[in-house]
């Protein structure tokens, strides 16, 4: 069966743009809906169609959010269908469609769709992978005005690009861009990767984002052929999901594409080739800043038998099995010492060429034989010995209350989720399904399933051609790629003994003293939320909402956060995020918890926030008391064991490397202690300071921070006001009453921007010499108090984000997404800041900083116009309102009111205060604060040699 795409789709997934459209003419689609050849029922609340041209559409009403719709639009068709002097046109052609259509000019198309409420990239988009091209509307409502104006623009895209050849020469530089950016290390390795497995098939040189010298050289007829080929309606499905009348979409579907019909001859559909036959081989790829890894890949022909009841539980019991396996990795990776950083087995079919079954991990430079070493008899252990019945009932459970849960769920499902599912069964050629059908097949599946039955399927995952051992390592390894064949060799002689059963354990966090009942309880109606304050002190803030059935977020609040930390000096708390859930509790270690707490649905998170330490979990209402008393139980008995600390120190060098790296993560990595004037809790430790810390200080940092201040828990979701007040009483309101926070340090509540710099601050990376990156950023305000600056702020933002893609990425052509944004401290007084940034050349740095300069003087000098305001302004109320119609939202907006009421006014105001932001608004803030002298540049740049510069297109 057609599976999931592993890692290649994400390195495929090349292009992030605007919205499209596909459909295409002839009487058979190229795909049909896989249920038409399965037994497997398919989803009956979606509609699925077949228009007389031949292209498909699925649509479907779904109301979270309420009044909004998620449109795709794929192609049957990726970079795998393009011939050897087209390698990158696919990709190329998917920028086209938004650069200049029949009836809607060049430029014009992203400004109807802001007008109607969509933002560039967040709600446009599109994406080209190996084997589909597919085209992403996020509609904020769904009335005729919208809706029309969508399939209008969708219509036009697919079938009437004009690519007049001035727009394709201004988009060479564009791409370009593109792959420069993500020229990354790991897009190399990928690359690599995948020219080891698939030799010889069509798959090992179509990554989409091409060959640069096509790019810059290819005339208009090659891609107007591509286009006639594959852009078709026999090549379309149109999906649309969201809260609308079906009938009434499905009409809108019909008159908007039934009329378009194919040009040209139809293109073949590619031969992908064929696995090679090979023996073990072993390759090593030095690439510095990457995660050091090692594979073990056994390669086949590839599984593409349709999508039945029979084939999904063949795979579901072979995942089972996999389960367990990367379970005990799991486990292996958090003990002390452990040979790896983590591990996994996998078997799947890669874009219809070939099937990888293998096991892989990352581990620190020179600690690839023990991870070798591990995986390998690990692997092996499993094949020799099978799974037990305790470790295949303790998978199935888990797997069961997932899709439980999913299923009591079903009837909150979010409108993208559900048409991004309806798009991956489009492309995969599997049966979309109903949560309550997937549980119904799994049970079916597992009915009866032994141990012995899922044992005999798991060898066949390690056979094929090869083993073929992939290592790839930022260093050189000593003895090469016979040093780990040698070693594979040796491994291989070690015996291998099953593996040892695990004792019973029971949860020891259900009593944290008497349940007390709440001193007083305050309803704030305006935002649907209750304040309930216990004898201890710990206040409840609840909110019950209908978004999403049987979610329930939670977040636990307390101390000081980042305001208790040193600003002249690093500290072990900074890798609190890593170490504290990986640490377990005092009486259970991680994976003692986790076995303890199987089929039960709970999470912890934790993070410093700027003035408090903070937990988070998400559960359901039957496992609500259980994640609170996971939650008090990491407050007042965190483990904080050596292992996870150990492991994050280990690995920090390789964090470094692989940020510094890239001219983007390198200038993260060290602009962030400047742009905040070198305090020390924005910087990031240097690798010595890393490796004198000790567990002691971590340990005593944490709980220290925990041990004092007043709790805030806030509930959001599918909970009761009692409900939630009961898990608390029993949990956190049963605590001791607890000490005052203690007082900031001197100096700890103050953070400002840097003064200005005439010429930009150099910063390194150690990337491509052609890579670079150039920034400039200039002081604004805070939103401590009163939010409605920092809001007029944010527009400002996204005004010069207009002009900035309009001028550098379309005029100049020399970053491919040049970057906006606005931030305002709600901790530090007066502190927050507006930028403008751009991967690019370094020998463009000039032009974007004079591009800059004169975007800024415009917006100084001359008031923008109405219509401007509103393409800037208007997608991001409709984000907001989108945003607000979910969980996430009031569990972030209502952490503080219990504190602090006045943030109620605040909440309230937010749609408000951006609507009422004037054009006079948006001239006097870039007077006030884009100002020459308080701009602060920095650019990142290489020492390594470039790669020459593309010559200029011919006009």
């Amino acid at each position: 069966m057609r599976s999931a795409r592993l890692f290649l789709l994400a390195a495929a997934s090349v292009a992030v743009l605007t919205a499209a459209a596909p459909a295409l003419a002839q009487v058979q689609p190229s795909d049909p809906w896989a249920q038409a050849s399965s037994d497997i029922p398919a989803d009956t609340n979606v509609r699925f169609g077949v228009l007389p041209n031949g292209m498909q559409y699925a649509v479907m009403r779904n109301a979270t959010p309420p009044g909004q719709a998620s449109l795709r639009l794929r192609i049957d068709a990726g970079s795998l269908m393009e011939n050897e002097d087209q390698l990158g046109l696919a990709h190329f052609m998917e920028h086209m469609a938004f650069n200049g259509t029949t009836n809607i000019p060049e430029n014009e198309l992203l400004r109807i769709l802001e007008r109607l409420g969509l933002a560039f990239g967040a709600d446009t988009n599109a994406a080209t992978g190996f084997d589909q091209t597919f085209y992403q509307l996020e509609l904020p409502r769904t009335n005729d005005e919208t809706v029309d104006a969508a399939l209008r623009i969708m219509r036009e895209q697919v079938s009437e690009a004009l690519m007049d050849p001035a727009a394709l020469d201004a988009e060479r530089g564009v791409i370009e861009g593109e792959e420069r950016t993500r020229n990354t290390p790991g897009l190399r390795s990928a690359k690599a990767q995948l020219a080891l497995l698939a030799p010889g098939q069509r798959l090992s040189n179509r990554f989409p984002i091409g060959d640069l010298n096509i790019i810059r050289t290819a005339p208009r007829e090659r891609f107007v052929e591509f286009y006639h080929a594959y852009y078709r309606p026999n090549r379309a499905t149109f999906i649309a999901v969201g809260d609308f009348d079906v009938d009434v979409m499905e009409a809108k579907i019909r008159a908007a594409f039934e009329s378009w019909q194919p040009k040209g001859a139809e293109g073949p559909e590619p031969d992908l080739g064929t696995v090679q036959p090979r023996g073990p081989q072993t390759s090593i790829l030095v690439e510095p800043g990457i995660q050091s890894s090692i594979q073990l890949n056994w390669v086949r022909a590839p599984d593409l038998d349709p999508d039945t009841i029979a084939e999904r539980r063949a795979n579901r019991i072979r995942n089972l099995g996999l389960a367990v396996l990367n379970r005990r990795l799991g486990e292996i990776s958090r003990q002390e010492n452990a040979p790896f950083i983590g591990a996994g087995a996998d078997s799947s079919t890669v874009v219809d060429s070939l099937e990888i079954g293998g096991i892989s991990a990352s581990f620190n430079p020179g600690g690839w034989q023990r991870a070798l070493e591990t995986i390998e008899q690990e692997q092996r252990r499993l094949v020799q010995f099978g799974v037990s019945e305790a470790e295949l009932q303790r998978e199935i459970t888990d797997a069961r209350t997932a899709l439980e849960n999913a299923a009591n769920a079903a009837a909150t499902r979010t409108t993208p989720g559900l048409v991004n599912g309806l798009l991956n069964a489009a492309n995969n050629e599997t049966v979309f399904t109903t949560p309550a059908t997937n549980l119904a097949l799994f049970n079916q599946a597992v009915e009866g399933l032994t141990a012995a039955q899922v044992n005999s399927v798991l060898p066949p995952v390690f056979e094929g051609q090869g083993p073929v051992i992939l290592v790839i390592t930022p260093v050189e390894i000593e003895g090469g790629a016979d040093a780990v064949t040698a070693a594979l060799q040796a491994s291989r002689q070690v015996p291998v003994a099953p593996p040892a059963a695990q004792a019973q354990l029971d949860w020891p966090y259900a009593n944290f003293g008497t349940a007390t009942a709440p001193t007083s309880r305050t309803e704030l109606a305006a935002v649907g939320a209750t304040v309930v304050t216990f004898p201890n002190g710990v206040r409840l803030t609840v909110k019950p909402t209908t978004f999403r059935d049987e979610q329930i977020l939670v977040s636990v609040r307390t101390g000081l956060g980042e305001l208790s930390l040193p600003t002249d000096r690093s500290t072990p708390l900074a890798f609190g995020g890593f170490v504290f859930q990986a640490g377990g509790l005092g009486k259970l270690t991680a994976d003692e918890l986790n076995r303890v707490l199987s089929g039960r649905i709970y999470s912890v998170g934790f993070s410093a926030d700027g003035d408090a330490w903070q937990l988070s979990g998400a559960t359901r209402p039957q496992d609500l008391n259980l994640q609170m008393q996971v939650l008090a139980a990491y407050l007042t008995d965190p483990g904080l064991r050596p292992a996870p600390f150990q492991q994050i120190q280990a690995l920090f060098p390789q964090i470094i490397a692989q940020q510094m790296a890239t001219p983007g993560g390198a200038f993260a990595m060290q602009s962030a202690e400047l742009l905040a004037s070198g305090d020390k809790r924005e910087a990031l430790p240097t690798a010595a300071e890393v490796a004198s810390w000790t567990i002691d200080e971590l340990r005593s940092g944490v709980t220290a921070g925990l041990a004092a201040g007043p709790i805030d828990v806030t509930m959001v979701g599918d909970v009761t006001v009692d409900d939630a007040i009961a898990a608390v009483a029993g949990t956190f309101g049963a605590l001791p009453a607890r000490a005052p926070a203690p007082q900031p340090a001197t100096g700890a509540t103050v953070r400002r921007f840097p003064a200005g710099t005439a010429e930009p601050v150099v910063l390194k990376h150690t990337g491509p010499g052609e890579q670079g990156l150039a920034y400039i950023a200039w002081p604004t305000t805070d939103a401590v108090i009163d939010r409605t600056e920092a809001r007029t702020i944010q527009i400002l933002g996204e005004v010069m984000g207009l002009r900035a893609t309009e001028e550098i990425r379309e005029r100049l052509a020399i970053a491919y997404s040049p970057g906006v944004g606005a931030s305002s401290s709600d901790t530090f007084t007066g502190y927050g800041s507006i930028f403008v940034q751009a991967l690019t050349r370094p020998e463009s740095f000039t032009a974007f900083y004079d591009a800059v300069n004169a975007i800024v003087a415009s917006l100084r000098d001359t008031p923008i116009t109405e219509d401007e305001l509103n393409r800037a302004r208007l997608p991001e109320v409709e984000r907001l309102k989108r945003s607000q119609a979910g969980n996430e939202y009031w569990l972030g907006q209502l952490s503080g009111v219990a504190a602090n009421p006045a943030d109620v006014d605040q909440i309230l105001t937010h749609v408000s205060d951006l609507e009422a932001i004037t054009v006079a608004d948006i001239q006097r803030a870039a007077r006030q604060y884009l100002r020459a002298d308080t701009a602060w540049r920095g650019v990142s740049i290489s020492d390594n040699p470039a790669a020459p510069a593309a010559p200029a297109a011919a006009q």
